[in-house]
């Protein structure tokens, strides 16, 4: 497929058509007004071409949709930006909202568009899956299944062979700290501040940021010292961070645990990378205590961090158990837990079943999804434009004092804003106001952090280094124009 066409006549018809086309009379047509004086200044940064026009939109406006959404949906959702943006489209690494304007995703749905928006091949196997068979349940053999688990199985290393199937990164961690808990015959789990793991029963208790956290009963989990490399208490020393996690096994527990999960970098906690040398001690501490390791693959996994498939082979450890969802399926609603035969063997004293994982129309995807990541190879692209994005982010710290600290791999970074270097004030309101101005020049970016003040840059795989350059200008200019 042609994404992009290097003319400048398209570069002028992509925005007058799709950049900044506006409806008469919408309720963005001010902001539009404001882009359209924009196009005129030279200086603007511009947005790579792009080969792609979406059919006109003619359902309900966004003021229409939002209003329904404040009836009729759970009222804990909340939206970005002062007026919510109501996107109908997607092509790759770009979203179209209702009057066809087009803005470079920066963010993938929260980590989890890898292929990109609507890759043809995952959706003709989607496609093709559901008018053949939409479900039957694994109680019946269809092969969708089998061939899914089975290319997934290849992805892992040493005896990690054993695939259940689930709806989403939440369940899979349910699942995997249940599975812990029998294996070993323990209750107690160990976790990291900071983290984010799901909002179930189980997953809430190992959750360790009280936004995420109801007052409900949350029983068995100690979280460990985080070892965050910016504002940790023993920066990047990890084997410090680790003598921290050996004293709450000897002090918190009877001396033995069931288990202990971590992303290896922690998305919703700000894209913190773990400190160097941190996850090898622990996993050695955790295992002498009769415990699993388990590792949170939900948004560093296939392929995002670039220079591995999985984030935790950047720490050089094996788990033995791995949860994985988002990038699985391309944003089908798609789990995964994948563990050893001598694992697994729990679950076979009872009747564990799940609906839903397993269908074929999914697993036909997250198929299409592992295909497509390895001909097109996206983990190389996501290791060659993530370290030249990373070095351009890095760059604004010298001409920007806001920026406290850029961090991450490959695909997955994260600019955390400061209103004072020194003391590391979170920059909870300058960040908005950043969010807003990229905004309307055309790019969608994250935030996410314990205090709301880091952006978080988790774009599609297939994002090129025009895109990265247009991105980093986008925000410089706004910074600038703080």
């Amino acid at each position: 497929m042609q994404r992009f066409i290097p003319k400048r006549a398209l570069l002028r018809k992509n925005q007058s058509q799709s950049l900044f086309s506006c409806r008469p009379n919408s309720s963005v047509a001010q902001s539009c007004t404001s882009l359209h004086q924009q196009e005129d200044d030279t200086s603007l940064p511009k947005m790579p071409p792009f080969d792609y026009t979406p059919p006109p939109y003619t359902g309900p406006s966004a003021h229409e949709i939002h209003l329904k959404r404040q009836t009729y949906l759970n009222p804990a959702i909340f939206h970005f930006y002062n007026k919510p943006l109501n996107l109908v489209d997607g092509k790759m690494q770009y979203l179209y909202d209702e009057n066809g304007r087009r803005y470079l995703d920066a963010f993938g749905g929260i980590a989890t568009v890898c292929c990109g928006h609507c890759h043809p091949e995952v959706v003709e196997s989607i496609v093709n899956q559901t008018k053949r068979l939409q479900h039957s349940t694994v109680l019946y053999l269809n092969h969708a299944v089998a061939d899914f688990a089975e290319a997934l199985a290849s992805k892992l290393p040493g005896d990690l062979k054993v695939v259940f199937f689930t709806n989403s990164g939440t369940e899979a961690n349910e699942l995997a700290l249940m599975m812990a808990r029998l294996h070993t015959g323990c209750q107690d789990v160990i976790s990291l501040r900071n983290g984010y793991h799901g909002n179930a029963a189980g997953t809430m208790g190992s959750t360790a940021q009280s936004s995420y956290k109801f007052n409900v009963v949350q029983t068995g989990v100690h979280h460990a010292l985080n070892p965050d490399q910016y504002r940790g208490v023993f920066g990047s020393n990890g084997l410090k961070y680790a003598r921290d996690l050996d004293d709450l096994i000897t002090y918190g527990t009877s001396g033995r645990v069931a288990g202990f999960i971590a992303e290896a970098i922690q998305g919703v906690g700000g894209i913190l990378e773990l400190a160097p040398g941190y996850l090898p001690a622990v996993y050695d501490k955790v295992r002498k205590a009769g415990g699993i390791c388990i590792a949170d693959e939900v948004q560093s996994g296939f392929a995002r961090t670039g220079s591995h498939f999985w984030g935790f082979e950047g720490h050089g450890v094996v788990p033995d158990i791995v949860t994985m969802a988002k990038g699985i399926g391309n944003g089908i609603p798609l789990g995964a837990v994948v563990t050893t035969p001598e694992i697994a063997k729990v679950l076979t004293n009872r009747s564990y079943f799940n609906t839903f994982g397993g269908n074929p129309v999914c697993t036909a995807g997250g198929l299409a999804v592992l295909r497509v990541i390895e001909k097109e190879k996206l983990q190389q692209n996501a290791f060659n434009v993530g370290s030249y994005l990373k070095n351009r982010l890095t760059s604004l710290m010298e001409k920007h004092e806001i920026i406290g600290d850029v961090r991450g791999r490959g695909l997955m970074l994260g600019v955390e804003l400061v209103t004072d270097r020194q003391s590391k004030t979170p920059a909870k309101v300058e960040i908005l106001r950043v969010m807003e101005q990229m905004k309307e020049m055309g790019v969608l970016i994250g935030k996410g952090g314990f205090y709301g003040n880091v952006f978080r840059v988790t774009p599609p795989l297939c994002f090129t280094k025009e895109d990265a350059d247009f991105l980093v200008d986008v925000m410089d200019y706004s910074m600038s124009k703080m």
